[in-house]
């Protein structure tokens, strides 16, 4: 059982992508784990980013999803337009990058709340970062 167990962990690794059930906290509270890694640049603030997002409650509610359009949302890395667990989270991924991140209420204020979603809602977000554009 334990060959088998580390068979599988070291094959994971080596196929680059992260072992089952591997949730990484940030001492900010946010959530991710990587759903498939990118081999592209890395994101860092400052930068124009283009990702594509679908987001949930946690019952699986979907809230927004811009695959649904296939336009990407584009935006200043840091520079405050975005929800600061999107922010947080972009923050360092390749591109090509999908994470899926569990979003807390502090860092998911914004400024208007789509209809039926309460102020105060945990957000679930499958985001992939699908380019980067080295000046904001």
């Amino acid at each position: 059982m334990y060959y088998t167990s580390t068979l599988l962990f070291c094959t994971a690794l080596l196929a680059g992508c992260a072992p089952a059930d591997k949730t990484i906290t940030t001492s900010s509270g946010l959530q991710y784990e990587v759903l498939a890694r990118g081999d592209g640049p890395t994101a860092e603030p400052g930068q124009s980013v283009q990702i594509h997002e679908t987001t949930m409650l946690r019952d699986g509610t979907i809230i927004y999803d811009s695959r649904e359009k296939d336009t990407p949302i584009t935006f200043l890395l840091g520079g405050n337009q975005v929800i600061t667990g999107v922010d947080e989270g972009v923050t360092g991924m390749r591109v090509g990058e999908r994470r899926l991140f569990t979003i807390p209420p502090a860092l998911s204020h914004r400024s208007s709340y789509p209809a039926n979603t309460p102020p105060d809602s945990i957000l679930v977000i499958d985001l992939e970062l699908v380019a980067i554009d080295a000046e904001g």
